[in-house]
């Protein structure tokens, strides 16, 4: 489904990624781990065509997007979640439903995306009238999802979904993520808490300061030692 060949990115003198490679199949979801500064939110917005790529290429269901503008690929159904939820804080839930929505021109497929959001998120489904900077942080999270999952994603790109919560939330969002990808959706995770992230992934890469370093089956990494000792507290 998506296929990354020798990205590099620099911002200025700063070489951000260092020629990366790596792929994602349908159905699968794939987390990338790496401490902060690593490239993984590069990553993404390189996909995204959110920042400028110095080398390589992007393979989107077999099509270069390499040049596609990012609401385009949006159009193609490839949808990020930022980092930091970036919800429109002075709209309404369902407004920012509706945003999520843009994209989408059937009334009635539309208004089936709200009946399946508020589903698996009823608690926004209660707040829909509320302003949405006036949520908690794991609502505001709940509500970044459901905008993007609006737009019907083919495969969906969280940025550090956990970034915040407490516990108990964490764990209800990583729930939600695997119910995502078991009722369709392929998903490409960037996350910091790396138990987390391979406790639910099938395949993982690491990233170091802009180079991929190690990749493979996530239940194979979460017992290598070298990941335990630098990522899992082992």
């Amino acid at each position: 489904m998506l296929k990354v060949e020798n990205l590099s990115v620099h911002y200025g003198t700063i070489h951000a990624l260092h020629s990366i490679a790596f792929n994602v199949s349908k159905g699968e979801i794939i987390t990338l781990i790496g401490a902060n500064g690593s490239g993984k939110t590069t990553t993404l917005h390189a996909i995204s065509n959110i920042v400028d790529k110095s080398s390589g290429s992007i393979l989107f269901e077999g099509e270069d997007i390499g040049r596609v503008s990012a609401h385009e690929i949006v159009k193609r159904g490839l949808i990020q979640v930022p980092e930091g939820r970036r919800i429109f804080a002075n709209l309404t839930v369902m407004e920012n439903l509706e945003m999520g929505a843009y994209t989408r021109k059937d009334a009635g497929e539309i208004a089936a995306g709200y009946e399946r959001v508020f589903l698996r998120f009823p608690r926004l489904k209660e707040r829909r009238k509320q302003v949405a900077g006036t949520l908690s942080g794991g609502e505001q999270q709940m509500l970044a999802i459901g905008r993007a999952l609006m737009s019907s994603p083919q495969l969906l790109l969280l940025d550090e979904p956990s970034m915040g919560l407490a516990p108990v939330l964490v764990d209800e969002i990583f729930s939600i993520i695997k119910e995502i990808n078991e009722a369709g959706t392929t998903i490409l995770l960037v996350e910091q808490n790396a138990y987390k992230a391979l406790g639910i992934a099938d395949r993982a890469y690491i990233l170091e300061t802009g180079s991929i370093t190690m990749q493979g089956p996530a239940k194979d990494l979460a017992k290598d030692e070298g990941v335990k000792k630098a990522y899992l507290g082992g």
